[in-house]
């Protein structure tokens, strides 16, 4: 073939639409002018983000965490709903930052798709941009990828990385529990993030539930359950320390109480957990029923209703439990006793 008849590609035709990210990122640059401060000293749209710590810890530490949302975004993509995942994404993050005792300061974004839409771009990050409110943290940057041989058209995945700082002598380690400190439950909002494979498993297979229709057992539909953003628990978690000492402070996410609360736990503590102090939100038990699961299953899997677990001393518990930012969201799901690291589950 003739050099001049040969055709000449481009990136677009490629499958990346450039001008399409740029339009993005200016589209993000005007949104979050309202989460601006004067300690970021980098505007959105630039190689890295900058932000100032200031002068008002004696001896500041940075704390940083990442996270994403998992197969919860499959649902999102399936139901063409896209902005509480972005929620989802900040809070994942945060709230591990919250059980050192850290103050979210900023957080960072990566989205990656087969082809950038813009419309599903500005759900994402509208819902990021919440986040990011309901966390008391800025956005202070981010990335959006279009890989088209990667992702099937309509796809795509977000991780999270947020940035927190604590005072040195105030770091929540877990270090000074002992027997006789009491467990706190914060409630959830319900599934949060993690596992959401058994939950697709159980509502797609078989039955197939119509998302978008009212089931008795929830009294709402199954969309909306599954779909409830994650609980960010900034305001909480800080009011409370700002008052309180926390002896230890855990998250529970993937794996459950059981494979959270531990973590946070020296040596010669063990944690019993009164399973019947609380009641979980009605999309446990039903996807209980439906997917025959045992109750070992559903607290190996779920967060099962709590959140967030708190580990105080039991002179406390009374104020926490009326403190007025929690409102009523909290309650005693048990105590640490002596023994071998670990939980015990127990219905009395």
């Amino acid at each position: 073939m003739n050099q001049k008849n040969k055709r000449i590609l481009t990136y677009r035709e490629a499958g990346v639409d450039v001008e399409k990210g740029e339009e993005l990122a200016r589209w993000i640059k005007k949104k979050t002018k309202s989460l601006s401060s004067p300690k970021v000293l980098s505007e959105i749209g630039s190689f890295a983000g900058l932000y100032s710590l200031g002068e008002e810890y004696e001896f500041p530490v940075l704390v940083a965490s990442t996270d994403g949302v998992g197969t919860k975004l499959l649902i999102a993509q399936q139901a063409n709903l896209h902005s509480s995942v972005g929620i989802d994404l900040v809070a994942m993050c945060v709230n591990d930052l919250l059980t050192q005792g850290a103050r979210p300061i900023f957080f960072l974004d990566y989205m990656a798709t087969g082809r950038l839409s813009l419309r599903v771009g500005k759900e994402i990050i509208s819902g990021i941009i919440e986040g990011c409110r309901q966390a008391k943290c800025l956005l202070l940057g981010g990335e959006t990828a279009e890989m088209p041989s990667f992702y099937p058209e309509g796809r795509y995945d977000l991780a999270g990385f947020a940035v927190g700082v604590a005072e040195r002598k105030k770091i929540v380690d877990g270090s000074s529990i002992q027997p006789g400190d009491v467990l706190l439950g914060l409630d959830s909002s319900g599934l949060h993030s993690n596992g959401f494979s058994l939950v697709r498993k159980i509502i797609f297979r078989g039955k197939s539930f119509p998302l978008n229709e009212t089931i008795a057992e929830l009294g709402s539909t199954l969309l909306s359950n599954v779909l409830q953003p994650t609980r960010i628990y900034t305001e909480q978690i800080l009011s409370l320390l700002r008052k309180f000492s926390l002896k230890g402070i855990a998250h529970i996410t993937g794996g459950g109480i059981p494979g959270n609360l531990p973590r946070i736990l020296p040596s010669g503590c063990r944690a019993k957990i009164q399973v019947k102090s609380w009641s979980p939100p009605a999309i446990f038990p039903f996807l209980q029923k439906e997917g025959h699961l045992t109750k070992e299953e559903m607290f190996g899997t779920f967060n099962m209703g709590i959140g967030m677990i708190l580990v105080v001393d039991p002179s406390e518990v009374g104020a926490i439990l009326s403190f007025s930012s929690l409102k009523g969201q909290v309650r005693v799901i048990g105590k640490i006793l002596s023994g071998q690291r670990g939980l015990d589950l127990v219905a009395d």
